[in-house]
Parts: structure tokens; C-alpha cells; sequence
């Protein structure tokens, strides 16, 4: 299997300039580099051993990392999205054509780059014959925006794959997504005007997410309901101290630190508790 990154570095100025002249504001958090993409390479290589290839999809050569290594294949967005989509700055849009990268192998785990795998972990972890290894949960509920676009992708699986509508709405567990290439495959040849019209250059509230595909295979009987090994951290919630000490030593495979508005001056101090826990652990 393969291993799929997105990755964007807000500070890149062509990037920059694009993103105002669609959105006409200032990059957000949310594309804030925190400069753990070598770690989490690493991390990739020495904890999924089982992984043949990895693929890094950026929407600019100016937005490869220096010093990436030789292995990692660079995808830049014009390579998988068609030109009526781009440029683009909806990470909800990209996840549609993951699995149009080249040379992609039959089953892959998508990565966003706030996520390490900090354990080794096993193939079966993710993928067990035809079925994907993940935990779903119901919600009647959709308040804010993440959640609608979960709301959104359960309608349209639900249309895909021929289910009756219901007032809950499936939500997978917030972490690495272990995909079919077919099974996404399946979804666009089903329902692809659907798909289309919720593509954005920006997030809005009628976007669909990689969701969509993961609540298709449920629909079809496809998933192990069961919840992957990870934790879940937010800046709001901790200090630099007791994230770089659970680094260290963690009891979860998969590590996602969450960003949270912060002074540039304490993004450097919590960058810094991220290096040094790793550089204790390699020690």
C-alpha cells in the first residue's frame, strides 16, 4: 500500500499571492507550516515499514520542502485536478482526486500533515481483505462547518450507493483514512455532476469531504467498525511541556496535533517541544 500527504505552506509567497486574489483575505491557521513533514516522513518509514511508496500533493513546485527526501514523489495539484478547478485552497476539494495520482497503488492511507505516526504499526491496522479499518459513529446534529460537510457526504454516499436517506449521519473517526482507489473510483462514476457541483476553491458550507468515500464503503459493507489507535491533540488544551512528554513516550500510534490560533513568538516554542521530543526519541 501507499501512504498519500497533502501539505501546504502558507508562508510561500506565490502561494500567498494566489490565495488572496481568490479569497481576498490572509492565510488562516489552517495552512500554517509547522515544519513536522520531515518528522513525519520519518515517522512513516520507520512505524509503516509496509509502505511502498509516498506521495507528497502540493499545488505549487515553490511548495516542495527543502531538503525532501529523494524517495517521496512530489504531486502538484495540476496533475490529479482538472484546470476548471484550479487553483485551489479546499483541502475538502483535493481529497476528490486523490486517487487519480499516478502510479497509485489499490489501497492507500491518506495523511494530512498534522498527523504522525508515533508506534509502529501493522497492515492490518488499516486495511483487512476487501474491507477498510476505521470507527464510525451517528450524529443527528451539524452544527458548524466541519460537521455539515459530514452531513453532506452521507447524503451523497447514501445516493451512491442506492440507501434511504436517514436523519443520522455517519462521521468516521478524525485521523488517517486508509482508501480503496476502485471504491472512489465507483462513487465518481455514480454520481460525478454531484460531486462537481461541491467543489470550491474556498471551504463553504455545501462542500462534501473525503468522507464521502470512506461512508460509501460502510454503506456497502466494507468497514471494520473499529477505531483506529490515535490521539488527539489541541494546542488550546496543553502546554509545550506535556506535548513534547507525550511525544516521547506515547500510548496511541497516531499523533494529530491541532492548530489553534497562536502568537507567532509561542508557535516557535511549541515548534520547538515537537523537534526535541523527537530528537529524544531517536536518541
Amino acid at each position: 500500500m501507499d501512504a498519500v500527504i497533502t501539505y501546504v505552506n502558507g508562508a510561500d509567497p506565490k502561494w500567498q499571492e494566489q490565495y488572496a486574489a481568490y479569497s481576498g483575505q490572509e492565510p488562516s491557521k489552517r495552512f500554517r507550516d509547522w515544519g513536522m513533514l520531515p518528522l513525519q516522513i520519518a515517522c512513516i518509514r520507520k512505524n509503516l515499514p509496509f509502505i511502498e511508496k509516498i506521495f507528497l500533493v502540493v499545488a505549487l513546485p515553490s511548495q516542495v520542502p527543502a531538503g525532501l527526501p529523494e524517495d517521496v514523489e512530489v504531486v502538484l495539484h495540476k496533475d490529479i485536478i482538472p484546470a476548471k478547478f484550479l487553483p485551489t485552497f479546499n483541502s475538502t476539494a483535493i481529497e476528490m482526486f486523490l486517487h487519480r495520482i499516478p502510479g497509485l497503488d489499490s489501497q492507500f492511507i491518506y495523511i494530512n500533515d498534522d498527523c504522525i505516526p508515533v508506534l509502529p504499526c501493522a497492515e492490518t491496522d488499516f486495511f483487512v481483505g476487501d474491507k477498510i479499518v476505521k470507527g464510525f459513529s451517528k450524529h443527528l446534529f451539524s452544527f458548524g462547518q466541519y460537521k455539515k460537510h459530514c452531513r453532506n457526504s452521507d447524503r451523497l454516499a447514501r445516493k451512491a450507493s442506492r440507501k434511504l436517506w436517514s436523519p443520522l449521519y455517519l462521521r468516521p473517526q478524525h485521523t488517517v483514512t486508509p482508501m480503496f482507489k476502485e471504491a472512489c473510483e465507483e462513487v465518481w462514476h455514480k454520481v460525478p455532476e454531484k460531486i462537481e457541483a461541491s467543489i470550491t476553491p474556498v471551504r463553504e458550507n455545501w462542500n462534501v469531504n473525503q468522507n464521502l468515500f470512506q461512508d460509501y464503503l460502510f454503506l456497502k459493507g466494507r468497514v471494520i467498525n473499529n477505531r483506529l489507535s490515535n490521539k488527539h491533540i489541541s494546542l488550546a488544551g496543553t502546554t509545550p511541556w506535556a506535548l513534547s512528554k507525550y511525544l516521547a513516550n506515547p500510548d496511541r500510534k497516531w499523533v494529530c496535533i491541532n492548530d489553534v490560533r497562536l502568537p507567532e513568538a509561542l508557535v516557535k516554542v511549541y515548534r520547538k517541544a515537537i523537534q526535541k521530543a523527537f530528537a529524544t526519541e531517536e536518541q
